[in-house]
């Protein structure tokens, strides 16, 4: 079976684990493709921001204009990459996780969309790409790091997904990414420390 359908039925029927008070939320966007794709951006470098630089889901802070957190995930998503999100679109959500950093807890939204026009990024985007799902279930780019300079000492998984020198998935978003994997019958690799 399709991955994306995999996905299908099981955001149709579960149900999923709600938490009390999240603060942000977020839209994974998919597109079918010979290996479907996840849409992710990254962060524009602000001092600012906590996640500065960091590949992420479009998505944010829920304003108190928005109805829900839905509603939420959506209008960041318009906001940052100029994708407008319809109701036809929507597939479920994701159980909410809560960041290891700052412990701001995060609702994800899942998207299915038909080919994509030029996206518009904000200035909170430095890019926007698609990434398959052979490329985040390769064991190649699977890896253990530790972002010392994050106030975060542990080593955690990750993905290079873009190369050398360039921002690793990790944290909520590579846990988010997980969760989607393991609907879609793809399960990421675990990753393994060197000798």
């Amino acid at each position: 079976m399709n991955p994306l359908n995999h996905i299908h039925r099981a955001l149709a029927t579960r149900t999923p684990v709600i938490g009390d008070t999240p603060g942000s939320a977020v839209a994974a966007i998919l597109q079918e493709g010979e290996s479907p794709q996840v849409l992710f951006i990254e962060r524009a470098h602000v001092k600012s921001d906590p996640w500065s630089g960091d590949i992420a889901f479009p998505g944010g802070r829920v304003e108190t204009s928005d109805a829900d957190l839905r509603e939420a995930a959506e209008r960041e998503t318009r906001e940052e990459i100029g994708l407008d999100l319809q109701p036809d679109h929507y597939l479920g959500r994701l159980d909410d996780l809560i960041t290891q950093t700052l412990g701001i807890e995060v609702a994800a939204f899942v998207y299915q969309i038909e080919k994509t026009h030029s996206l518009q990024l904000n200035h909170e985007v430095a890019a926007a790409f698609w990434q398959s799902f052979s490329d985040l279930t390769d064991p190649t780019r699977q890896l253990n790091h530790t972002f010392a300079n994050r106030g975060f000492p542990r080593r955690v998984p990750a993905i290079d997904l873009l190369g050398p020198n360039r921002p690793l998935l990790w944290g909520i978003t590579y846990r988010f990414v997980a969760q989607l994997m393991q609907l879609a019958g793809q399960p990421l690799p675990k990753t393994i420390e060197p000798l």
